[in-house]
Protein backbone atom coordinates (compact mmCIF):
# COMPACT_ATOMS: atom_id res chain seq x y z
CA UNK A 1 0.00 0.00 0.00
CA UNK A 2 2.84 2.65 0.69
CA UNK A 3 4.54 1.62 -2.60
CA UNK A 4 1.24 2.00 -4.24
CA UNK A 5 0.95 5.77 -2.39
CA UNK A 6 4.53 6.98 -3.22
CA UNK A 7 4.23 5.54 -7.45
CA UNK A 8 1.23 7.55 -7.55
CA UNK A 9 2.92 10.58 -5.69
CA UNK A 10 6.07 10.54 -7.96
CA UNK A 11 3.70 10.16 -11.07
CA UNK A 12 1.85 13.35 -9.98
CA UNK A 13 4.64 15.55 -8.62
CA UNK A 14 6.94 14.87 -11.68
CA UNK A 15 9.82 16.98 -11.22
CA UNK A 16 8.48 19.25 -8.60
CA UNK A 17 8.16 18.46 -4.95
CA UNK A 18 4.46 18.56 -3.55
CA UNK A 19 3.33 18.12 -0.23
CA UNK A 20 0.93 15.58 -1.35
CA UNK A 21 0.55 13.74 2.66
CA UNK A 22 0.19 17.11 3.91
CA UNK A 23 -2.55 18.22 1.81
CA UNK A 24 -4.29 14.99 2.66
CA UNK A 25 -3.93 16.10 6.41
CA UNK A 26 -5.72 19.54 5.78
CA UNK A 27 -8.25 17.78 3.83
CA UNK A 28 -8.73 15.34 6.82
CA UNK A 29 -9.06 18.46 9.29
CA UNK A 30 -11.39 19.92 6.64
CA UNK A 31 -13.49 16.75 6.51
CA UNK A 32 -13.48 16.38 10.26
CA UNK A 33 -14.76 20.04 11.13
CA UNK A 34 -17.33 19.29 8.87
CA UNK A 35 -18.41 16.14 10.01
CA UNK A 36 -18.26 17.50 14.08
CA UNK A 37 -20.81 20.61 13.28
CA UNK A 38 -23.25 17.91 11.49
CA UNK A 39 -22.89 15.55 14.41
CA UNK A 40 -23.29 19.15 16.80
CA UNK A 41 -26.23 19.93 15.02
CA UNK A 42 -28.01 16.69 14.79
CA UNK A 43 -27.42 16.10 18.94
CA UNK A 44 -28.61 19.61 19.91
CA UNK A 45 -31.53 19.60 17.11
CA UNK A 46 -30.62 22.33 14.88
CA UNK A 47 -31.13 22.58 11.74
CA UNK A 48 -30.09 24.69 8.19
CA UNK A 49 -32.72 27.30 6.69
CA UNK A 50 -35.49 25.93 5.13
CA UNK A 51 -34.57 27.47 1.91
CA UNK A 52 -31.93 30.23 0.90
CA UNK A 53 -33.03 33.79 -0.48
CA UNK A 54 -31.05 35.53 -3.24
CA UNK A 55 -30.30 38.12 -0.13
CA UNK A 56 -28.69 35.29 2.01
CA UNK A 57 -26.81 34.35 -0.70
CA UNK A 58 -25.76 37.40 -1.71
CA UNK A 59 -24.58 38.57 1.84
CA UNK A 60 -22.86 34.93 2.52
CA UNK A 61 -20.76 35.44 -0.76
CA UNK A 62 -19.60 39.14 0.14
CA UNK A 63 -18.73 37.80 3.51
CA UNK A 64 -16.77 34.92 1.84
CA UNK A 65 -14.64 37.11 -0.23
CA UNK A 66 -14.19 39.53 2.22
CA UNK A 67 -12.87 37.95 5.27
CA UNK A 68 -10.82 35.28 3.17
CA UNK A 69 -9.06 38.44 1.46
CA UNK A 70 -8.67 39.94 5.04
CA UNK A 71 -6.75 36.56 6.02
CA UNK A 72 -4.80 36.09 3.48
CA UNK A 73 -3.55 39.42 2.28
CA UNK A 74 -4.09 42.11 5.11
CA UNK A 75 -1.29 43.43 6.72
CA UNK A 76 -3.06 43.28 10.20
CA UNK A 77 -3.15 39.65 9.80
CA UNK A 78 -0.26 39.23 8.92
CA UNK A 79 0.95 37.46 12.40
CA UNK A 80 -1.74 34.84 11.54
CA UNK A 81 0.30 33.91 8.29
CA UNK A 82 3.98 34.58 9.42
CA UNK A 83 4.48 30.78 10.96
CA UNK A 84 4.38 30.14 7.32
CA UNK A 85 5.22 32.61 4.73
CA UNK A 86 7.85 35.34 4.40
CA UNK A 87 6.98 38.97 3.61
CA UNK A 88 8.14 40.05 -0.28
CA UNK A 89 6.30 43.12 -0.20
CA UNK A 90 2.87 45.37 -1.30
CA UNK A 91 0.50 43.34 -3.73
CA UNK A 92 -2.08 45.95 -4.00
CA UNK A 93 -3.88 48.45 -1.96
CA UNK A 94 -3.89 47.36 1.61
CA UNK A 95 -2.72 44.20 0.77
CA UNK A 96 0.67 42.07 1.05
CA UNK A 97 2.48 39.66 -0.91
CA UNK A 98 4.14 36.89 0.98
CA UNK A 99 5.88 33.86 -0.24
CA UNK A 100 4.92 30.35 1.10
CA UNK A 101 7.98 28.72 3.14
CA UNK A 102 8.70 25.55 4.89
CA UNK A 103 8.20 21.91 3.69
CA UNK A 104 5.36 19.63 4.37
CA UNK A 105 2.62 20.75 6.51
CA UNK A 106 3.71 23.84 7.15
CA UNK A 107 4.07 24.47 3.65
CA UNK A 108 0.58 23.35 2.77
CA UNK A 109 -0.92 25.37 5.38
CA UNK A 110 1.10 28.23 4.10
CA UNK A 111 -1.13 27.81 0.85
CA UNK A 112 -3.99 27.92 2.49
CA UNK A 113 -3.54 30.83 4.31
CA UNK A 114 -2.15 32.50 1.22
CA UNK A 115 -4.73 32.13 -1.11
CA UNK A 116 -8.00 33.84 -0.75
CA UNK A 117 -9.74 30.99 -2.90
CA UNK A 118 -8.69 28.41 -1.10
CA UNK A 119 -9.69 30.17 2.11
CA UNK A 120 -13.37 30.60 0.77
CA UNK A 121 -14.08 27.25 0.94
CA UNK A 122 -13.44 27.17 4.72
CA UNK A 123 -14.83 30.43 5.60
CA UNK A 124 -18.08 29.85 3.81
CA UNK A 125 -18.33 26.37 5.41
CA UNK A 126 -17.93 28.77 8.67
CA UNK A 127 -20.72 31.03 7.67
CA UNK A 128 -23.13 28.01 6.87
CA UNK A 129 -22.46 26.35 10.48
CA UNK A 130 -22.74 29.92 11.71
CA UNK A 131 -26.51 30.29 9.74
CA UNK A 132 -27.33 27.03 11.86
CA UNK A 133 -25.99 27.57 15.85
CA UNK A 134 -25.75 31.58 15.75
CA UNK A 135 -28.20 32.65 13.29
CA UNK A 136 -28.51 36.45 14.32
CA UNK A 137 -25.04 36.88 14.81
CA UNK A 138 -23.70 35.35 11.47
CA UNK A 139 -25.81 37.49 9.95
CA UNK A 140 -24.55 40.58 11.55
CA UNK A 141 -20.89 39.64 10.96
CA UNK A 142 -22.13 39.02 7.34
CA UNK A 143 -23.45 42.96 7.16
CA UNK A 144 -20.40 43.98 8.22
CA UNK A 145 -18.32 42.21 6.54
CA UNK A 146 -20.07 42.80 3.54
CA UNK A 147 -19.90 46.42 3.67
CA UNK A 148 -16.80 46.45 4.04
CA UNK A 149 -16.39 44.78 0.52
CA UNK A 150 -18.73 47.30 -0.50
CA UNK A 151 -16.70 50.10 0.92
CA UNK A 152 -13.26 48.86 0.07
CA UNK A 153 -14.48 49.13 -4.08
CA UNK A 154 -16.18 52.42 -3.51
CA UNK A 155 -12.46 52.97 -2.16
CA UNK A 156 -10.73 51.90 -5.09
CA UNK A 157 -13.69 53.47 -7.39
CA UNK A 158 -12.64 56.61 -5.99
CA UNK A 159 -9.05 56.21 -6.35
CA UNK A 160 -9.23 55.34 -9.85
CA UNK A 161 -11.97 58.21 -10.57
CA UNK A 162 -9.40 60.92 -8.99
CA UNK A 163 -6.67 59.64 -10.75
CA UNK A 164 -8.60 59.32 -14.19
CA UNK A 165 -9.12 63.70 -13.03
CA UNK A 166 -5.49 63.85 -13.11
Amino acid sequence: MTETLQEIKRGYEGRDNRPLASYARVLAVYGGAVTVLLAAAKLTGRRGPEKIEVMDLALMGLFTHRLSRTLAKDPVTSPIRAPFTRFEGVSGPAELKEEVRGHGLRHAVGELLTCPFCLSQWVATAYAAGTVFFPRLTRLAGATMSAVAIADWLQLAYTRMMKATE
